[in-house]
Formats: structure tokens, C-alpha cells, sequence
């Protein structure tokens, strides 16, 4: 800190990089929260440790901007230094519906040398969920069904899961029904607009009416803050990016990562359940 302030410099080795080659599309219910999961679980807490994930391939056309910002975020949980998309229609699109400056467009050189390439069929990732007390322990949706979960809580929101696309697809699953007795349920739009689209379209009169919480914008229970933090021993299905011992709470509770989808799916039924169970 000494000599950074001292100096005005800090010492940072350039990162190498593991290519992420992707192909397909995804299928119904499964998302870049799925994807990144689905990576954790392949290449571990480590796996891209001090390093850049770098995403591209004919795939990436069929992920979207909310997909894509799940996925940066969680870069980290793998130890990575950053992840980074390859620039394309959609991302130009986004840019120019925010920002009246001119812009830059980087892309990787022809020549580029990395650490790993891996390919990914989009369309064979399944639905997965974290299961504590790391990021990397994953089971895809089916595997997770067969050990008859009980849950206490889901949490939809955060950094990751939170914005309105999340949102839209955690309300068309719990519409016209009920949360399971016994389950609290949250959801935390990301932001003020978000939260007021999300008003203005009925989204949160749907969470509501299904008997869940609607929570004004803020990290909430993610870090062990507050609105929903867990009891011991007790069991959650979250959205958020982290499910280390205490993440969420007491020592002895346990948090499960997954998809909006996935986590509105399980408020309904009471245990880790996919989708087209309900």
C-alpha cells in the first residue's frame, strides 16, 4: 500500500489465458448460470486460476447480454482473473442502447496462444446445481432430484441472478401457484429499474401471489448481510455466486447454487426440483 501510494504503481503479471470454444444453443430452463456452473464443475475452484476465460465460438450468438454478465461475474468463483466475451451484434447493440461516445472494438489475435482450449456444446448442459461447500461440487439437475433435497429457503437476486430477464423467467414458473409450506422465499431485483420494470409488468404481483418476498434492490443475504440469513442447520437454494461454510449464515447451513429457474422450481415443491416437475 506504501508504495503504491508512494509511487503510483502496482505490480500485476499478465494473465494467460483458456479459451472457451462454444457451440449450440441451450435448451429450455437452462441458462449462463448453468454454463458457468457446468464450468466450475469441470475445471474446479482453481481451474483458471490467475488466469482470463476467454469465451467465444458460434455459440456465443445464442447467449444473451444477462447470460453473458452471469458468467463474468463467476469467472472468479474458477480463480480466474477476469472473464471476457469475444464482441459481437449483441454486445454492440447493448453498448449503443447505453453509451453516446464512440467505441473501440478489441478482438483476440489470429496468432493468440493459450493455456487450454475447451469446447462446449451449449446444447448438452444441463440444468446444474452447486452443492455446498464449494462452487466446483456440481451435479446436473437430475442428479440433484434423486437426493430428495428438503430446503428451507431460495433466494432469487444478487450480482449474478438478479436482473430482469432472471426475474421474468423465476415469475412465468411460480405463476398461478403457491410456495411450498414451510419455504421462505426471496427476490431481490439488482437495481431501482429493474425493480420498476419488474413493478410496472406484474412480475412482483406474481411473486406475491405466489407467497413470496419481494426485497428492494441490495445484496441482502448473499454475503451473510441480512434478509434471509440462515438458521442452523437449515438448507437454501440460491441464485448468488458463492456457497462457502457460512456464506449465508450459521456454520452448520448449507447453500446450493442455481438458476433462477431452478430455484423458483424449488420454492414450489419444497426440495431441489427442476422445472418440468411443476
Amino acid at each position: 500500500m506504501a508504495a503504491g501510494m508512494a509511487t503510483g504503481e502496482a505490480w500485476f503479471k499478465v494473465p494467460g489465458a483458456i479459451k472457451f470454444n462454444l457451440t449450440g444453443k441451450l435448451n429450455k430452463w437452462v441458462s449462463g448460470k448453468d454454463v458457468i456452473l457446468h464450468i466450475i464443475g469441470m475445471i474446479g475452484v482453481d481451474g483458471a486460476l490467475y488466469q482470463s476465460m476467454e469465451f467465444t465460438g458460434e455459440g456465443l450468438k445464442n447467449l444473451t447480454i444477462d447470460d453473458r454478465l452471469c458468467m463474468a461475474n463467476m469467472a472468479i468463483e474458477a480463480g480466474a482473473k477476469n472473464g471476457i466475451f469475444d464482441v459481437d451484434e449483441v454486445t454492440e447493440a447493448y453498448v449503443e442502447g447505453r453509451s453516446s461516445r464512440a467505441f473501440e472494438v478489441f478482438k483476440a489475435d489470429d496468432d493468440a496462444k493459450y493455456n487450454r482450449v475447451i469446447d462446449i456444446d451449449l446444447s448438452t448442459v444441463k440444468s446444474t446445481v452447486s452443492f455446498p461447500h464449494l462452487p466446483e461440487n456440481t451435479k446436473t439437475i437430475d442428479e440433484a432430484e434423486r437426493l430428495k433435497i428438503k430446503i428451507d429457503q431460495v433466494v432469487i437476486g444478487s450480482c449474478t441472478n438478479g436482473r430482469y430477464s432472471d426475474l421474468e423467467a423465476a415469475a412465468k414458473i411460480v405463476k398461478g401457484k403457491k410456495v411450498a409450506k414451510g419455504v421462505r422465499a426471496i427476490v431481490i431485483p439488482a437495481t431501482q429499474q429493474i425493480y420498476l420494470e419488474a413493478l410496472r409488468n406484474g412480475l412482483l404481483e406474481t411473486f406475491v401471489e405466489a407467497g413470496m418476498v419481494v426485497s428492494a434492490p441490495t445484496c441482502g443475504p448473499c454475503l451473510g448481510g441480512h434478509m434471509g440469513i440462515l438458521a442452523p442447520h437449515e438448507r437454501a437454494v440460491s441464485t448468488t455466486n458463492r456457497n462457502f461454510v457460512g456464506r449465508m449464515g450459521d456454520t452448520t447451513s448449507e447453500v446450493y447454487l442455481a438458476s433462477p429457474a431452478i430455484a423458483a422450481s424449488s420454492a414450489l415443491t419444497g426440495y431441489i426440483s427442476n422445472v418440468e416437475d411443476n
